[in-house]
């Protein structure tokens, strides 16, 4: 016997004053949802409650559930290759995605990786790609699995079958103010990952001040939780802590950031990029079960970006792909900005911070990013941010350089840079990598 279906106003109701819902009520809101049935400023209701009153567990294994049976499956289990893809879950600068899929199929792992957009004041892995000419992030299933079989990699956005809900949940949160929130970003990212029918997965779970989650003990718990839900379906899951209490890398925008990914693939990215992209590496080799040694996993990563192989099969993605594969050697091809203006510092001392949320939103201000679903991206604009916390700076010295559509957006980008680096005496930033989260603990692994 099945159970009344109750009007959506009730549901919200009982969500907000702290209620709980059953595996039937998430299943038929969902799915009233995905059809149309659900209004966006009724769901919008539901997700506000859910940030302010959470998911017990079984609610939160029931919504991930609900969205993962919305649409159809990235079927992939007859593959000979082991399947395995990396999720992050947001910040500014990081454009480890771009690194890692050409790394890893280079080394015999097939990676599905289905990506999203910028959310909130972070970037989005597809719209990094979308700098690129001509390069299609929206491919059917069975042309991605083709090009997976033949190249080893593929990165796409979710298509109209597959996790729809989240598809629609995913834009509504963005312009909603409901992106911070433990159980959504689990239940977004673990609906997505399962539905790709991996044998593993590994966790980029950001903290600091930049992070949807700035509390590095809430980060663990994030962590934990998306872990339980990958292992739960029988996909070995590992979670990396790293820092997003300053931008990672130099390059903070879209087509900047390509240009700086083409950088790290020939070897020559900035020291903190690379060294979360061969951490983050060396686990995807390991949850593959191609190597058990770490030591020996970041070997191997490394090597596939000294013998050029990786930054050979990423040629080959974008050519794949439709785009234009000479940007590899002519970065003249991306969009570039009109306008570039360099921030000076104005005194002499210690970087105490770089605080990446300015600099994110002022990305979103330039045209970068979105307020709305529907807003337009401007791919060329963006951010080259040159300090970093515990610098020593003179004055004079270039702090940030603004790549901007028009010399009527300088002076708030500009404003944007000096509200991001902060001066001070001394600077404490936390560890680029901090913890090690799998199934069996949390291991400290910076200090």
């Amino acid at each position: 016997m099945t159970e009344p279906e109750l009007p959506v106003p009730r549901l919200i109701e009982r969500k907000r004053d702290g209620g709980e819902l059953t595996e039937s009520e998430w299943r038929s809101l969902i799915a009233r949802y995905v059809a149309g049935g659900v209004p966006d400023y009724q769901m919008s209701a539901v997700v506000m409650a859910i940030v302010f009153r959470g998911l017990t567990g079984a609610e939160l294994v029931s919504l991930t559930g609900a969205m993962l049976d919305s649409g159809d499956r990235f079927r992939l289990e007859d593959l000979s290759q082991p399947r395995v893809d990396k999720h992050s879950i947001g910040g500014v600068g990081d454009k480890t995605s771009l690194l890692l899929a050409p790394m890893l199929a280079s080394l015999g792992v097939a990676v599905p990786m289905i990506s999203g957009r910028g959310l909130g004041h972070t970037g989005g892995t597809l719209d990094k790609l979308e700098s690129i000419p001509g390069f299609s992030t929206q491919l059917s299933l069975a042309a991605a699995r083709r090009q997976l079989e033949r190249l080893g990699c593929v990165m796409v956005g979710q298509t109209p079958e597959l996790v729809p809900a989240d598809r629609k949940l995913y834009a509504l949160r963005d312009v909603t103010g409901t992106v911070e929130s433990i159980p959504l970003i689990s239940a977004s990212i673990m609906s997505k990952k399962l539905a790709e029918s991996l044998t593993g997965l590994v966790l980029d779970i950001k903290t600091g001040s930049g992070a949807f989650i700035r509390d590095p003990a809430q980060s663990l718990v994030l962590a934990e939780t998306m872990i339980a839900l990958g292992e739960a379906r029988g996909c070995r899951t590992v979670g990396l802590l790293t820092a997003m209490d300053r931008p990672l890398g130099v390059a903070c925008g879209n087509a900047l950031e390509v240009i700086e990914s083409i950088e790290g693939l020939e070897g020559n990215g900035p020291t903190d990029l690379m060294e979360v992209t061969y951490a983050l590496g060396a686990e995807m080799l390991m949850v593959s079960g191609l190597e058990s040694s770490r030591d020996e996993a970041r070997r191997r990563v490394e090597a596939a970006v000294r013998s050029g192989a990786a930054l050979a099969r990423f040629r080959e993605m974008v050519e794949a792909q439709g785009g234009d594969p000479r940007i590899v050697d002519d970065r003249g091809r991306l969009p570039a900005a009109p306008v570039v203006a360099t921030v000076l510092a104005d005194s002499a001392g210690i970087v105490a911070e770089v605080a990446p949320r300015p600099i994110g939103h002022a990305i979103v201000a330039l045209g970068g990013g979105r307020s709305k679903t529907d807003d337009p991206i401007d791919p060329a604009v963006g951010f080259r941010v040159f300090v970093k916390p515990g610098d020593r700076v003179v004055r004079g010295a270039p702090l940030a350089e603004i790549h901007a559509r028009s010399r009527d957006q300088i002076a708030a980008a500009t404003a944007a840079v000096r509200e991001a680096v902060r001066m001070g005496e001394a600077a404490s930033p936390l560890p680029l990598l901090s913890h090690r989260v799998t199934r069996d603990g949390v291991e400290v692994v910076g200090g």
